[in-house]
């Protein structure tokens, strides 16, 4: 039975495009495979804490050495952390703020990038030293824009930094098998964004057949 993580970092909830896409992704595989675990994990909507230093002086140091107050800053970095080595499929939504990540999702991706857990180093690889741990796992990019260009070759390629760092980041943890579905143009109102919506939607629930039919 596969387990599937779904992870939203929109601060919006009825009003999220990248949401929808999420809830889309959940209905259709769940169409198919009904008896995935499905696992759901809110970031727009929660308090996640920002690394201090507690948690780094804790994540650098073997459990059995941590102190009481450094368990704890390790706490949710821990429950993090689980949830994505446990899962299978993981599927990430996410809007683009200032062309980047909502700041929910940097302070989750600071928790959960963390060496000897996501990822380790060998010191002989001076070019690119990252070991990921997060192994045999699929990664949805569920993404959500308001302007459009942004794909390689776009006007506006130079100022996404959003899906490629990203793959940066879960690749690091490594993860490599990785798709990416984005909604381009929200801003420019729901009758001309509609065609960009309804093209995702389909390309979504065609890529998780194709995703299916490969297992």
């Amino acid at each position: 039975m596969k387990k599937v993580l779904v992870i939203n970092a929109s601060a919006r909830g009825q009003r999220s495009q990248s949401r929808k896409l999420t809830e889309i992704f959940t209905e259709h595989w769940k169409g198919k495979r009904t008896e995935t675990e499905i696992t759901n994990r809110q970031l727009g909507s929660a308090d996640v804490p920002h690394v201090n230093e507690n948690w780094i002086a804790a994540a650098f140091k073997p459990e059995t050495t941590r102190t009481e107050d450094e368990r704890k800053a390790l706490e949710t970095s821990d429950t993090y952390i689980a949830e994505l080595h446990q899962a299978d499929i993981i599927v990430l939504g996410t809007p683009m703020y200032n062309w980047s990540i909502p700041s929910a999702l940097k302070a989750y991706i600071d928790q959960v990038v963390r060496v000897n857990e996501t990822f380790r180093i060998d010191a002989t690889n001076i070019q690119y030293p990252y070991i990921g741990l997060l192994e045999n796992k699929t990664l949805f990019l569920l993404l959500s824009r308001g302007d459009q260009g942004y794909e390689k070759g776009g006007y506006n390629e130079h100022m996404n930094f959003q899906d490629p760092y990203l793959k940066t980041v879960f690749n690091i943890m490594g993860i490599h098998h990785i798709h990416v579905i984005a909604i381009n143009g929200i801003s420019y109102g729901p009758e001309k964004a509609q065609k960009s919506i309804e093209l995702s939607h389909q390309e979504l629930k065609d890529l998780i057949d194709l995703e299916l039919k490969q297992q």
